[in-house]
């Protein structure tokens, strides 16, 4: 996420083909995925050694092809017949025998690459790769107490295959039993950010899952919103499927500009309790689902553990707090700031009123209270006034104006890739940063933050409660797409979304996830203590979306507080004027949307 500049990259490749099925259940294993690499490696070892020391009949040599189809799969590479064949070391007729008894056996789909069909790729049956996995979990309890070790014990864990993960592990996607036909290739128009740049490299495997070229493009966050925008405008979409930030949905939803998903979810029983509560929420309006969430970001407070305890300073939990922990730790003449965060006009600056605001007890429309916090689901009329004139915007804006003090120098100028890259940096030694771009922290052995990073919710003002700010995309249909291809978009939604998807991006760079499962999958819990941090959060509820809820107008609200606010922070005009220009900018956003 790098605020709002030009737009970052076009992801458009090509190359065809390919792993998924069955989503009404999660696919899971006793094994990781390292592991089970590592085990395949072994046994194709292993199988030399017997094959060099026994008198044994080769026969079609399946078990060489068996390797080869697991290996690709792991790997994400294309199998075809030709590539099988030569790994067996027969002649490619026997070899060709060989192939056609796995696949009539089931343990290998054959699926065509091109509508003629003369060219086919190969990949392993669910039946297949299920097979595998109960075998590399007898061969270890075979092995151990061959060499005298307890198949239970830390040691069997890790004996030569690495260590083991004992609970519930995502298995790896495997393909879908025939290939999508979308004309053209599935096209998607994503955020510029670590998920979706996961997503992007892993664009061959998903391609081989999908059976069919995919079609990426990324957009920075604002850049993206507008292209969406134009794109509906069009008699027919130019996007199969569109990445959409949380708020987006109640303004997006309600300009028919997203096709609502009620009638596939339901006739599908496609099951939605695993994600995240408010992540379905966010990603609804009206009572209707628009969007599958395929990450869920908040923003945390970041800070150096080492550095608060040399100065001996404990981790602020209330906005007075963090104040004077910025000031003690503030010193420019070594390099070295109190707090980054986003103070770049436009968006960036917005998001960050909107949930200061939320610090200090009111969000930035006069929602009604519920339980846990404030109702954007079923607000309407004058609880959709916005309140940038109450005592909580006032104190956000003085609050903004000292923490200012003990910034780096270019922090009118920051927004969230900045603000996470001083963090990372060490120049910066707290940030409010969300848990999207954490990579640069918890992935990065160069930065003086890897290892010493720990996380809280955003700290509390005066009235405020514990709340943290939620934030992350959902994959979302546009209505205008062409009534033929929603079948196929739709399957393809489903698998991108899916837990096992959820984890292939989380082991190739991605640190978030939506679903509940994928965080408790003991391989990926493992890369991060943010993990199970953010995991916990939800549990409790203390993920919110109403600082900066999904409702109709609300894009343009935090421009226009982003905007004028700025004014403020660069010392041009009173937080008093500035809030007042704000009110009646909003007021007239929302009056002209029919709200009040």
């Amino acid at each position: 996420m790098r605020g709002d500049s030009d737009d970052l990259t076009d992801l458009d490749d090509t190359h065809p083909e390919g792993p998924y099925d069955n989503l009404s259940q999660t696919p899971v294993s006793r094994i990781s995925n390292t592991e089970f690499a590592r085990f395949i490696d072994f046994i194709e070892k292993f199988e030399d050694e017997t094959e060099g020391a026994l008198s044994m009949s080769l026969g079609y040599r399946e078990m060489r092809m068996l390797l080869h189809v697991m290996r690709n799969h792991l790997a994400g590479r294309l199998t075809t017949p030709t590539s099988l064949a030569d790994s067996s070391g027969l002649s490619y007729g026997t070899a060709k025998r060989g192939i056609e008894s796995i696949i009539q056996r089931g343990l290998i789909i054959s699926r065509p690459r091109t509508k003629s069909g003369k060219t086919v790729s190969l990949h392993p049956s669910p039946a297949m790769i299920q097979e595998w996995e109960d075998y590399a979990e007898r061969i270890k309890g075979i092995l151990g107490p061959l060499f005298g070790i307890d198949p239970k014990s830390d040691s069997a864990r890790k004996m030569f295959l690495g260590s083991s993960a004992p609970e519930r592990v995502i298995s790896t996607p495997a393909v879908l039993s025939a290939r999508l036909e979308l004309k053209g290739g599935l096209r998607v128009l994503a955020h510029a950010d670590p998920t979706f740049m996961a997503m992007h490299n892993l664009k061959r495997q998903l391609e081989s899952i999908f059976g069919l070229e995919i079609r990426n493009k990324a957009r920075s966050i604002d850049n993206l919103l507008a292209e969406i925008l134009d794109n509906s405008r069009l008699a027919k979409s130019r996007y199969d499927i569109v990445a959409c930030d949380l708020p987006w949905f109640g303004e997006l939803a309600a300009n028919g500009v997203l096709m609502p998903l009620d009638a596939l979810i339901e006739r599908d029983g496609h099951d939605l309790s695993d994600f995240h509560p408010v992540a379905i929420e966010s990603s609804g309006y009206a009572g209707s689902q628009y969007g599958i969430p395929v990450q869920t970001t908040p923003e945390l407070l970041c800070y150096r553990r080492d550095i608060l305890a040399e100065a001996q300073l404990a981790p602020p939990t209330t906005t007075e707090d963090l104040v004077k922990v910025a000031r003690k730790l503030h010193d420019p003449s070594r390099g070295r700031y109190g707090i980054a965060w986003n103070a770049a006009r436009g968006t960036p600056l917005g998001h960050t009123f909107s949930f200061l605001m939320a610090k200090f007890g009111q969000p930035i429309l006069d929602l009604p209270a519920c339980p846990g916090g404030y109702d954007f689901r079923h607000a309407s009329g004058e609880q959709l006034r916005p309140m940038f004139q109450s005592d909580a915007a006032y104190r956000a804006c003085e609050y903004m104006l000292d923490i200012l003090k003990y910034s780096p120098p270019n922090i009118l100028t920051m927004s969230w890739y900045e603000r996470a890259q001083s963090y990372a940096s060490g120049e910066s030694c707290m940030a409010y940063c969300y848990t999207l771009l954490a990579p640069l922290i918890e992935f990065d052995r160069d930065s003086p933050a890897y290892g010493n990073t720990e996380y809280l919710p955003h700290p509390i003002g005066n009235h405020g409660r514990a709340i943290t700010p939620i934030g992350g995309y959902a994959l979302a249909i546009p209505a205008n797409l062409a009534e033929e291809r929603i079948e196929a978009v739709w399957t393809a939604l489903r698998h991108l979304t899916s837990a096992n998807m959820s984890k292939l991006y989380i082991m190739n760079g991605s640190l978030v996830t939506p679903r509940f499962s994928v965080s408790q999958d003991p391989e990926v819990s493992a890369l991060s203590p943010l993990i199970d941090i953010v995991d916990e959060m939800a549990k409790k509820d203390v993920l919110q979306a109403w600082p900066r809820p999904p409702v109709p107008g609300i894009t343009e609200l935090i421009s226009i507080a982003g905007n004028e606010i700025f004014e403020v922070l660069d010392g041009r005009r009173s937080i008093k004027q500035a809030l007042a220009i704000a009110q009646q900018r909003a007021d007239k956003v929302m009056r002209d949307k029919g709200h009040y």
